[in-house]
């Protein structure tokens, strides 16, 4: 018997001796498919350490694979994919031999197209996958699920890797009696917000869907993350002057607000097929400053104001571009509203995390664009109401339409403050937003005849807003920079949370290790300069006294994803994290709790009960 298997194993290096005379970049594969399994492993094997010019990574850092839980139904797998290298979509598969539970379809996003040259078009997936695996079980304690899985990939150089098999064991948490496939529940019962409205998206009724999506766009009118389309619209509104009436304010809203919704859509569509983050592509300084500088630019137009010095061509130019998105063409408007989707709405919320995750988890691209559809006109539904009463209640003649179209100019300048002060010092953003308070001071000083109560009293608003520029003057000296807050040793200053740094998988996979190591629990926070719900989840939930009594013996890290580059976008991946704000919660363990995810801004209360829960849960 020992001879005969060594005949067998003499035949295989036979059969691949021709082959590692070649180049490893130059490998038949069709060759290595036809050859026996040994044959196969020793070509890979001899190829790898032939030490050529094209070395090859080995397999499982060519492919880097985890599967973790994914709620009390759902498996999460993840190939970290490294550069050169790509997986085949029908290569990839999953089963589970473990009694009391049935994997369901596995649920995979769309490959790219890859034409190879023995199997005609491919799907492939490049840089990372994330693969959903719903599971059926009766309800009961957690439960020490595995998973056999199955995958195949080459590298672009020539190299094609034998089929892999991984059997990895995944501890889900204790299952509710809801046992559908898929279903979110989370560990003791609790159900994140994102994860309840996934399911809506997955297999709700569809009236439901669009009906809670657009509520719940409604509530999001009212964060800081939208609020600032309001003078956004209201400027280009007040620019139509004594044109505008009820119906066509009415209209240019209308006009915006579906540049804006068809923009979201289309945009989370995309971001969600592709894996990318569009909406943090755009908080590139530059694209900032541009916009930044484009709402300088209306404002000047309102107060007719432009600079002499500035050459004519190009004075022209940018008076033309100010006027058309002002005066209120209609497409110049549908753009100034996909513009606004994207520049200003930035912040991640439960809502849209969760139709992004539907789209690129099961492709389901028309239920997920309904919902983002949705969404966006429920967020765009006050603007509509704003575009009707100011074309009623706008003065339509005299010297009256005349200051409030330049008063709108003074909230263009705020607008432009709040987005250039996202990209410099925070010191200097105090000056920026003295500006507009200046604007104001001088309209309001010099823009007033006679002697009437109302005349008075604008007056004296004037000279608030002008004391209020000499503040922000004086605290940015003082070093301040809160523009509520301006003079900071008038200022409450709130002990906020003690977060470390990381910035790389390797660096948060290190802390979590020491934290397991000493018993401890760990949180990670994900937070970009650019996102105004992050800013608010430090200064009013991370400063509060029972939040932070509740991760008194944690460790807390914090993820900076501002620039986006490249260690930023990895670890987003990592979590298939949309954008901040998002919280991560890791038990003593060191194992992640995925149910309790908290995304977008949280009260300080429920943040408290939500971190308590997740650390007090088991796997």
């Amino acid at each position: 018997m020992n001879s005969r298997r060594d005949e067998l194993r003499s035949a295989d290096y036979a059969s691949v001796l021709g082959l590692t005379r070649l180049r490893c970049n130059s490998m038949n594969f069709k060759f290595i498919l036809s050859a026996s399994g040994v044959a196969m492993m020793l070509a890979v094997q001899l190829c790898m350490a032939a030490g050529t010019p094209d070395d090859f990574l080995p397999v499982d850092q060519a492919f880097h694979f985890e599967a973790v839980p994914d709620g009390s139904n759902r498996v999460k797998l993840y190939w970290e994919i490294a550069e050169g290298y790509y997986l085949y979509r029908n290569r990839i598969k999953a089963g589970s031999a473990t009694a009391g539970a049935q994997l369901g379809t596995l649920e995979l996003p769309k490959g790219q197209p890859h034409d190879d040259e023995y199997f005609g078009t491919q799907e492939i997936y490049r840089q990372e996958l994330i693969a959903i695996v719903p599971v059926t079980r009766a309800a009961g304690p957690a439960l020490a699920l595995t998973v056999t899985v199955g995958y195949q990939g080459c590298a672009d150089k020539g190299l094609c890797y034998p089929p892999q098999k991984r059997a990895v064991s995944v501890d889900l948490p204790a299952s509710q009696p809801s046992t559908a496939a898929g279903s979110g529940a989370g560990t003791g019962g609790y159900v994140s917000e994102q994860d309840r409205l996934a399911e809506l998206v997955r297999g709700g009724n569809l009236a439901m869907l669009l009906g809670v999506f657009f509520l719940a766009g409604l509530a999001l009118a009212f964060t800081p993350c939208v609020l600032p389309m309001v003078p956004i619209l209201s400027g280009i509104i007040s620019g139509a002057g004594a044109a505008t009436s009820v119906r066509r304010g009415f209209l240019l809203s209308l006009a915006y607000v579906l540049g804006m919704a068809l923009t979201n859509t289309l945009a989370g569509v995309a971001a969600a097929l592709a894996g990318k983050q569009i909406q943090a592509l755009f908080q590139q300084p530059w694209i900032i400053a541009l916009f930044g500088a484009l709402f300088v630019a209306m404002a000047l137009a309102m107060f007719g104001l432009f600079t002499l010095q500035m050459p004519a061509a190009i004075q022209t130019r940018l008076s033309a571009v100010s006027n058309q998105q002002s005066v209120g063409t209609y497409t110049g408007v549908v753009v100034m509203g996909a513009l606004s989707a994207l520049i200003v709405t930035a912040c991640v919320a439960p809502p849209l995390v969760a139709a992004l995750a539907v789209i690129g988890q099961s492709g389901s691209v028309v239920r997920g664009g309904s919902a983002l559809f949705a969404l966006s006109i429920g967020m765009g539904a006050p603007l509509l109401l704003v575009g009707a009463s100011a074309g009623k209640l706008l003065p339509k003649a005299g010297a009256w339409m005349e200051l409030v179209k330049k008063l709108f100019g003074v909230v263009m300048l705020g607008v432009a403050a709040w987005m250039f002060a996202r990209i410099v010092p925070e010191r200097w953003a105090l000056l920026l937003w003295a500006v507009p308070a200046f604007s104001a001071a001088w309209l309001l000083g010099t823009g007033l005849r006679g002697r009437s109560g109302g005349a008075w009293a604008l007056k004296v608003v004037g000279v608030l807003a002008g004391l209020y520029g000499l503040a922000m003057v004086a605290g940015s000296a003082l070093g301040g920079s809160d523009p509520l807050a301006p003079i900071p040793h008038f200022a409450a200053q709130p002990q906020g949370l003690p977060f470390k740094r990381i910035k790389t998988v390797a660096d948060l996979q290190r802390e979590v290790d020491a934290a397991r190591a000493t018993g401890r629990t760990a949180m990670l926070d994900f937070y970009a300069d650019w996102c105004a719900s992050c800013k608010e989840m430090e200064k009013y939930s991370f400063t509060d006294a029972v939040v932070r009594q509740s991760l008194a013996k944690t460790v807390l890290l914090q993820a900076d994803v501002t620039a986006n580059d490249d260690a930023d976008a990895a670890l987003l991946r990592r979590f298939d994290i949309k954008g901040p704000p998002t919280i991560a919660f890791f038990g003593a363990d060191g194992k992640e709790r995925p149910a309790f995810r908290v995304v977008g801004f949280m009260k300080a209360s429920e943040f408290a009960r939500v971190a308590s829960r997740a650390f007090a849960s088991g796997t």
